[in-house]
């Protein structure tokens, strides 16, 4: 794991390539759809505005990120829901504007937070580092579904070992999302990032493994590609089973992306 430090910079950054693309549009191409049923670009942008948000809250004031999360148990889903509505409010100048504040605000409120301390956070709290990886996890996630709307070819960069780490950390997620029980066993990863290196997760005596790029791998497992439009190897019944119901984020896993849906991409 990246020292908090690294990791925040690389949240920024990450930030700083998706906010290039999003100043680009005509105020019509907000309205774009975006691969996500019934999101438009829009949404994309409220959403990791309100996730930002969250995450600048919990690191800065965990008192009120509580009363939040209080106010938020009996109907979670609702309570994202209303708080996306409040985040679509007003024209697209006023979302970029606030998108970028809140970005910037979870970033600060990060790199000030205690390395050794914990955040609150929706289930339980997390290290500070482990929230600025899951904020790299929501931009790249929702920000591919903004480069596909926008039939865009983003240029990845080894920042996405903090997701592939994220990912592999919490890789029983997609069992837990179906009501299945993981198995007792370690996987092993070998992945080959952006820059040609080889990122290797797992002990190397285990039984299942998964091989490939490692942008493949993060497109998996925030679901925006399908298995059969990936370069990922799986060896082992275990670990070709995981490549199904891979998933780096908490709750229902959503209906995913077809095979074949961007292959004119």
């Amino acid at each position: 794991m990246s020292s908090l430090p690294e990791t925040v910079a690389d949240l920024t950054a990450e930030g700083d390539d998706l906010e290039k693309l999003i100043a680009s549009l005509s105020a019509a191409e907000w309205s774009l759809p975006t691969p996500a049923p019934g999101w438009t670009i829009a949404h994309q942008v409220a959403h990791l505005s309100f996730i930002f948000h969250l995450a600048a809250t919990a690191a800065s004031d965990p008192e009120a990120f509580q009363v939040m999360m209080e106010g938020a148990q009996k109907d979670f889903g609702g309570a994202v829901n209303a708080a996306l509505a409040a985040y679509l409010t007003g024209g697209p100048e006023e979302q970029f504007a606030r998108w970028r504040a809140e970005r910037a605000a979870a970033s600060d409120a990060l790199a000030a937070a205690p390395p050794g301390d914990m955040v609150p956070w929706l289930v339980r709290p997390l290290p500070p580092v482990i929230l600025a990886c899951a904020g790299i996890m929501e931009l790249f996630g929702h920000g591919q579904d903004i480069f596909d709307a926008m039939a865009v070819q983003r240029e990845y960069t080894d920042r996405i070992k903090h997701l592939v780490g994220f990912a592999i950390l919490v890789w029983d997620f997609g069992y837990q999302s179906r009501g299945l029980t993981p198995p007792d066993q370690e996987f092993r990863f070998e992945l080959t990032a952006p820059s040609g290196e080889l990122w290797a997760f797992g002990p190397d005596t285990a039984a299942d493994k998964v091989t490939g790029p490692a942008v493949d791998f993060c497109l998996l497992v925030t679901r925006r590609r399908h298995r059969d439009d990936l370069a990922l190897i799986a060896t082992g019944a275990e670990a070709d089973r995981w490549l199904d119901i891979a998933q780096a984020y908490r709750g229902p896993a959503g209906d995913g992306r077809t095979p074949g849906q961007f292959s004119g991409s």
